[in-house]
């Protein structure tokens, strides 16, 4: 079998580069070792910049995120028992929308079905070969028979576990890596709303989030010991965790609810690079990650297909290569900033056990400069919404 692009994994980055290729007349193929099902209801926290909104509308894929996702102009830094709000749209002129990953996933995967896109779930022993010719192909099994999907360029947007990233080879990638000593357990909530917008709280006991899912599921989040079980927090336990960081002295108080979910998530900081290796190009997780705190990972998804489909236009519209030679360079100058941002937001909120004290007056003085400079203010807002597109 042949196509121009072999996209391997159907995550946002896979499912959106299939169909703005398909927008601009390229032949794509993903594959996918998850089911249908399997990737539509793996829950992942949605904050969309405006960048990926205007992409996702531009592509015809918005109309959805447009009617059910919640626009929110500021978010809520909370310490010290108050709450200080950062307002995104005074001070850049952007904001951002809350709008779940999965569902990004199923607006994408109904565009690709109804395009006659072409998805092949449920494949296994997926490997990369002949990277460094013009004509790559990719071999995989498939209900027992075994396929070899030749095309012009493989796109390795598997995720941090995939294969395509260990298909470069190692002499020729660089990873850059930090693991942080704490997770963030998550729930999802039956119960209204308890804050139009995010609310970011750091205590002494650790960082805690407050989100919005709907008009009926929260989404919350605490710091915890990343090698914690679930089984270890009862309802009341989590319960009183959470009251105890993010409520103030003005008398808000979270609102509870049934909680139908709980999972545990690490937290680290990756990069590899190259992002690309003879005809095989990374995207996505595949070739980085950023802790939740800055709400980048989608964002930088986006971000790389959107070059790359620039570059495949460019390719065969024209027969031009030189956006497809400087996707790593291009791509990297946003992961960097983003890297740094989500890095610079996690360190300023959570609690870190061999912090000393000089270290944690050091970490509330600067809490107190964002909420109280605006030129501060303005530099996490610029980041948070996203840098333009």
């Amino acid at each position: 079998m042949k196509t121009q692009i072999a996209i391997i994994g159907a995550g946002p980055a896979g499912l959106l580069l299939s169909h703005l290729l398909h927008l601009n007349g390229i032949e794509s193929v993903i594959l996918e070792s998850r089911t249908r099902a399997e990737i539509e209801s793996t829950i992942r926290a949605g904050v969309l910049e405006q960048g990926t909104m205007d992409v996702l509308c531009e592509a015809g894929v918005g109309a959805r995120m447009l009617k059910e996702g919640t626009l929110h102009h500021g978010i809520e830094l909370a310490f010290g028992g108050r709450r200080h709000r950062i307002d995104l749209t005074e001070l850049t002129g952007r904001a951002i929308t809350v709008y779940a990953q999965h569902e990004v996933i199923k607006d994408l995967v109904a565009a690709r079905l109804a395009a006659r896109g072409e998805i092949r779930f449920e494949v296994r022993d997926v490997s990369v070969h002949d990277v460094e010719s013009d004509a790559p192909s990719v071999r995989y099994t498939c209900g027992g028979e075994t396929y070899r999907l030749e095309a012009d360029f493989v796109i390795g947007a598997d995720g941090f576990h995939g294969i395509s990233r260990s298909s470069m080879p190692a002499s020729v990638r660089s990873d850059y890596q930090r693991t942080y000593p704490f997770g963030w357990f998550g729930i999802l909530v039956e119960s209204a709303p308890s804050s139009d917008e995010l609310i970011y709280a750091q205590h002494e006991r650790g960082f805690a989030l407050v989100s919005t899912r709907s008009a009926t599921v929260q989404r919350l989040y605490f710091q915890c010991d990343p090698k914690d079980d679930v089984d270890n927090w009862s309802d009341d336990r989590i319960w009183a965790e959470l009251h105890a960081r993010v409520e103030t002295s003005d008398g808000w108080k979270l609102k509870e609810g049934k909680i139908f979910q709980k999972n545990i998530i690490g937290m680290r900081s990756f990069v590899s690079a190259p992002m690309q290796h003879g005809r095989l190009f990374l995207a996505g997780d595949a070739a980085h990650i950023v802790p939740p705190t800055g709400a980048k990972g989608m964002n930088l998804a986006v971000a790389d297909v959107r070059l790359l489909s620039l570059a495949f236009e460019q390719f065969y519209r024209r027969g031009g290569q030189e956006l497809l030679a400087a996707y790593t360079q291009s791509a990297l100058a946003r992961v960097w900033r983003a890297e740094h941002f989500s890095w610079w937001m996690t360190s300023l909120l959570h609690r870190f056990e061999d912090a000393t004290p000089f270290q944690q007056q050091l970490q509330r003085a600067e809490l107190e400069y964002v909420v109280s400079s605006r030129a501060a203010a303005t530099t996490l807002a610029e980041n948070y919404v996203g840098m333009p597109f």
